[in-house]
Formats: structure tokens, sequence, C-alpha cells
């Protein structure tokens, strides 16, 4: 009879860990404006880490083969925020918010009952994440802030000091368009590229399961919207963002990692790490802001080690 009590509690212990029950699979969660769709990768028995994929208006696809070698462990869950991807696409402007993009957060661990969660921001979805670790963050084990957009003003700082280090040539072209607003025009698009090519990701083509992506696609509008026509300019309704000082709230666990020729320069994220005693700051070798792209399995591996000490908590 104590044999058969035993076992039934270890059932239950392993049941409450693996989880929260959460099996693989996908399907679409009810948020204000419309639906939005997610997927559940592995089902191990540790608490499970979100995904918040980047944009404004990008998608979690190109993500999901890289971020689905942690899914051995514990399940790993994929959203597209509303207006891209595989969710809804509304066209009410009034639906582009940040704490309306923080609530779909809500949303989802009220439908999917997570209780405990990891939770990673990529860029754009560092501000999301930011947003709901400073309000909402019971029950959220860490946060891990990959590249993130924290502060406009810190971000614009940033490129404009990646950009002086580009060939004058490529300079000279950016301020002329920038300055006549045209950013259409084939020499500003072409000076913009090699900006991405030398801070975004060196890959060409995306990992394995990317045919799947060339399907899925992202949202300009809302991108433009809320941020403006490339990565380092911005003109849309982030413009003034900046809560960057919500760190210093933070008593949870956090990770700050950045590539090696990120977006998000690593004096910044030292920045960052200033403002969250005890926090940690990874920088991933030969790297753009798309680490999950350029250095999936360190990436992976450096999450991996962060979560489980935090687990430990």
């Amino acid at each position: 009879m104590n044999k058969i009590l035993l076992i039934g509690l270890s059932i239950l212990c392993i049941s409450k860990a693996s989880g929260q029950g959460l099996k693989p699979g996908e399907g679409y969660i009810n948020v204000q404006g419309g639906r939005i769709w997610y997927r559940i990768v592995g089902s191990g028995n540790k608490p499970p880490l979100l995904l918040i994929h980047g944009g404004p208006g990008s998608t979690s696809c190109s993500g999901i083969p890289g971020y689905s070698l942690l899914a051995d462990e514990r399940p790993v869950i994929f959203y597209d925020q509303l207006g891209t991807g595989r969710s809804d696409r509304p066209t009410d402007t009034t639906l582009w918010h940040v704490e309306r993009f923080t609530d779909e957060v809500d949303s989802i661990r009220k439908a999917l009952h997570l209780k405990e969660l990891h939770i990673l921001g990529h860029s754009w979805g560092g501000v999301i994440l930011l947003e709901y670790m400073a309000k909402r963050s019971k029950g959220v084990k860490s946060a891990i802030f990959e590249g993130p957009l924290l502060s406009t003003p810190l971000w614009v700082r940033d490129a404009d000091l990646l950009l002086k280090s580009m060939p004058r040539a490529l300079q000279d072209t950016i301020s002329k368009y920038e300055s006549l607003r045209f950013y259409d025009a084939p020499s500003y698009r072409a000076a913009t590229d090699s900006f991405y090519a030398r801070h975004l990701t060196t890959k060409k083509r995306l990992i394995v399961g990317s045919d799947e992506c060339d399907t899925v696609k992202g949202n300009e509008v809302v991108y433009k919207y809320m941020w403006g026509p490339t990565e380092f300019r911005c003109t849309g309704t982030l413009i003034d963002y900046d809560h960057s000082a919500y760190l210093r709230t933070i008593t949870e666990p956090v990770l700050f990692i950045a590539g090696q020729f990120d977006e998000v320069r690593q004096e910044t994220m030292y920045e960052f790490q200033k403002m969250v005693p005890g926090s940690k700051v990874v920088i991933t070798p030969e790297a753009g802001h798309m680490q999950i792209l350029d250095q999936p399995l360190f990436l992976t591996n450096e999450i991996r080690i962060f979560m489980k000490g935090a687990d430990r908590n």
C-alpha cells in the first residue's frame, strides 16, 4: 500500500512539473482584436519557455528550428503576435500599442494554464517582456532579454554609432535619402542592406525547417506604424519609448544576451546589467542581431544553462 502511494505521489509530482501538462501541438487563442496562433514544441519536465518574437510585425517562424533545441528538457511555446504571421490581421491601428501586446502574454498564460514559466523577449519582444516583468511577473522563473529594445533613444544611439563605422559613401547615401525621407530609393535600400549584413544576420538561409517560413509573412504596415522605415531609424509610435528604468524593479533572475555584431551594442547590454543586481550578460561570438540563426547551438546552450539555474530558485 505504501509503495503504491509513493508511486502515485511520484506521478503527481512529475505531472505537476512537466510543463503543467502541456503537450506538443498548435492552435489559436482569443485576444483583443482577434486570434493569435501558437505552437508548443517538446514536453519535458521543467517549466516551459515562452518566446516573444521581434518586430513589431515580425513572426516567430524563423526561430522555431533553433529554439526547439531546448525542447528536450521543457515545452517551448512560440506565438505570432496579433497582426502578423499565422495570427489574425486586423487593420485597426488602435490595436497597435504596447499595453495590448503585453496583454497577449496574459491571454497565453490563461489559455495554457501557465502558472510558472520562463520568458524570452527578442528585440521588440524585449519591450513586451520588460512591461510584463514590471507589472505582472508572478510565476515567472526568469526573464531573458535577447538583443532587446528597452529604450528607443538608446537603440538609435547605438545605431548611429554603428552607422559611423560604415564606409563614408554608405553613410552619405543614408544621410542623403533620410533627409529627403525617400526611404524607397534603390540606393538607400542598398545601403540599408549593407548595414543589415553587418549587424542583423550573416546567414542567407534559415536553418533546418526554413521552408515552412516561405509562406509565413510578417506585417510591414505594423512595423512602419510602430517603428519606422529601417532598423536604425524610428519614426513611428515607439519614437519616444524608454522604460529601461523598469529594469530596476525586476527581482527575478535576468539574462541579457546579444550578438558580437548586434544592433544592440555590448556596452549597452552592460549598462542594462548595472540596473538589475545579480543579472548576467552573455555575448554570442560571430553573431548579429539574429543570434538564433547565426549561432543556434551557442545561444541555446547559454539559455539552457541559465534556465537550469533559475529553476533551482
